[in-house]
């Protein structure tokens, strides 16, 4: 079953989230045992990636912004919201788009909100104060037929952007593993432009047990490597497909490899061979569809 952890109560979701929406435990004992953990812990050596995942105890409101983010939140029944911050002309926006209001709404202005977010952000004058989203596993992609998986793609604008890629392109879900990913956030929602809220967003501790999980269910595991025998045009597929993607550079580590049925590459006719994850992503998702006679 689908559950939220560590649930703020109502009056912790008043206090406004660090700026940027970083989460944070917002208690003094609960903040220094996270600062010692980030020095001795596993999130040693993430020095410059905020984005990545400190621990399960730091998840709790934060605010996502944008008008095709902000309206992908309020049309979920699965998000958890509390206020939205919103500009005159944006709140106009909003309205006409339809857009069921069902929290209490603070007016401010533009300058009021740059102030609230990070510096680069792209708010367009709309903050949504929201819980995470339910955690979802492997037991809930039984009866889906394409899912994506991310073997340790750790930058947010990628993985949003792949987010909205699975959307496009009907994937049941999007998978990452639950460290050396980036954490639901702001940015992370912001380059989703919606999607994190318009399908399953799965993360799991091991991506080489959910592959077998995955295949106990039905699935053919096929990972892209660029040393794939075949290209994935080439390459048999079932009716149930897990596409599995790794990092730029390290790729599908060896362990997640070898536990799948099947390696692929991606042939370019051009003179660049290589491929942005989160466009080697959309074309994979792409000719999946095709080889699958998916509609």
């Amino acid at each position: 079953m689908s559950t939220y952890r560590n649930q703020k109560s109502e009056s912790e979701t008043r206090l406004s989230p660090p700026k940027g929406g970083e989460r944070s435990s917002q208690h003094p004992k609960a903040d220094a045992k996270s600062k010692e953990f980030s020095k001795s812990g596993p999130n040693k050596g993430s020095k410059g990636k905020p984005w990545l995942k400190k621990s399960a105890s730091d998840d709790g409101p934060y605010y996502i912004y944008g008008l095709h983010t902000v309206e992908a939140a309020f049309n979920n029944p699965d998000r958890k919201r509390h206020t939205l911050v919103v500009t005159q002309n944006a709140l106009r926006r909003l309205e006409e788009r339809n857009v069921t209001i069902d929290v209490p709404i603070e007016s401010k202005s533009p300058r009021d909100i740059d102030r609230m977010v990070s510096k680069d952000a792209v708010h367009q004058g709309i903050l949504l104060l929201v819980d995470p989203l339910p955690e979802y596993d492997a037991s809930e992609l039984e009866e889906g037929t394409l899912v994506l998986a991310l073997d340790q793609v750790t930058d947010p604008h990628n993985v949003g952007a792949i987010l909205r890629s699975a959307v496009a392109l009907g994937a049941d879900a999007v998978v990452t593993t639950t460290r050396h990913a980036p954490e639901e956030g702001g940015v992370l929602a912001k380059a989703a432009s919606g999607a994190l809220d318009m399908l399953k967003h799965v993360r799991v501790p091991n991506m080489s047990r959910f592959v077998g999980e995955m295949q106990k269910m039905g699935y053919q595991a096929i990972a892209l490597d660029s040393e794939g025998p075949a290209s994935l045009e080439d390459t048999p597929f079932t009716y149930k497909t897990l596409l599995v993607l790794g990092s730029e550079g390290k790729g599908v580590r060896e362990g997640v490899r070898k536990n799948c049925d099947a390696l692929a590459r991606l042939d370019m006719p051009g003179p660049i061979k290589s491929l942005n994850v989160s466009n080697a992503a959309i074309l994979s998702l792409y000719v999946a569809r095709m080889k699958m006679g998916l509609s």
